[in-house]
């Protein structure tokens, strides 16, 4: 049984293991809790290598569109007249163990991790750092982008370092339960924490607006046409369900874990090669560097988010972030 299915299925097998696993969560809540009430306690301090901090993160396992919505408030803040840095935990990746300035060009998924390849695939002017070590990564932004903000992908539990500004996303959900019994990261009660909790006053909304080749051109869809997809995300239903909307057929599809490194050998066996094959640009990364793509042809969903009303969020983002400016950073 998946994950997903243990946390949100009405089936009394389920049902049992959510029961069954219910003491481990809330041992797990236990320990999240002394390992925050060590900070509030002054016994450790967060680190502040660098000012502003933004984190936009997450208090579930699992895709919320985190990562989309990191482009979009980076985008805000460039229209705001900011500089920005991205940090990026590269998941999965060999980068992922301290944290490094990615060096200008694409990123190799394999090396650097899919989401920040994702990043300069679809942003290439922002800087990137990738590690998971937040408070390296802040360090690294402070000597060599100072007066810029930088942005975390994820990261509100990592709390050695101070986020002067958390927005996190938190879906609704009928099972609040710590792991393993629920999706929770930490105590559902812990999103006093951040500044701004989607969706709550503001409502992040996200859209495929069209399908673009691997060149970057645009794709003329025809109304019915037959499609597979392929793809790894913590949560797909979203993608599939936007496609229908642009006239697609789904004739099949094959789904895998999210960040799934897409370098099986026989991935593509199962997948009709004469139909299009309809993908997310977080599994373009991954699967361009393989060598039995043949003459399949590829159509990356142009993803968007966007925090609405929109207009609202950015007077609320100039808001926060002067208020930041006049604050007196500590010595």
């Amino acid at each position: 049984m998946h994950w997903s299915e243990v946390w949100h299925g009405r089936s009394a097998s389920a049902r049992t293991i959510r029961t069954v696993l219910k003491p481990l969560s809330w041992l797990y809540a236990a320990g999240w809790k002394a390992y925050l009430g060590v900070y509030k306690a002054g016994l450790k301090k967060a680190k502040e290598p660098h000012r502003p901090v933004i984190c936009v993160g997450n208090l579930v396992v699992g895709g919320t569109g985190k990562s989309p919505i990191t482009l979009h408030v980076a985008q805000v803040l460039q229209e705001l007249g900011h500089d920005v840095v991205v940090s990026s935990s590269g998941y999965g990746s060999p980068r992922s163990q301290s944290a490094t300035l990615a060096p200008a060009g694409p990123l190799d998924a394999r090396e650097w991790g899919d989401e920040p390849a994702m990043f300069r695939w679809l942003a290439p002017e922002l800087p990137l750092i990738v590690g998971r070590n937040r408070v390296e990564a802040a360090r690294l932004c402070a000597e060599g982008y100072p007066g810029s903000v930088l942005l975390l992908d994820d990261g509100f539990q990592h709390l050695p370092l101070k986020k002067h500004l958390a927005i996190v996303l938190d879906p609704p959900t009928d099972n609040r339960s710590c792991l393993p019994a629920g999706p929770y990261r930490e105590p559902w009660g812990n999103r006093s924490r951040a500044d701004l909790v989607l969706p709550n006053g503001f409502t992040p909304k996200f859209s495929i607006t069209g399908l673009i080749s691997p060149a970057g051109d645009p794709v003329a869809i025809v109304s019915g046409a037959k499609v597979s997809v392929l793809c790894a995300l913590g949560s797909p239903e979203r993608f599939l369900s936007d496609l229908p909307a642009l006239g697609l057929k789904v004739e099949e599809q094959l789904l895998l874990p999210d960040h799934d490194p897409l370098d099986a050998g026989n991935l593509l066996a199962p997948l009709n090669p004469n139909l299009p094959l309809v993908i997310t640009a977080k599994d373009w990364v991954k699967l361009q560097k393989r060598q039995d793509l043949g003459a399949r042809q590829i159509w990356i969903a142009r993803q968007e988010a966007r925090i609405e009303p929109e207009a609202n969020f950015r007077s609320w983002l100039a808001q926060k972030l002067d208020e930041l400016s006049n604050e007196r950073p500590p010595r």
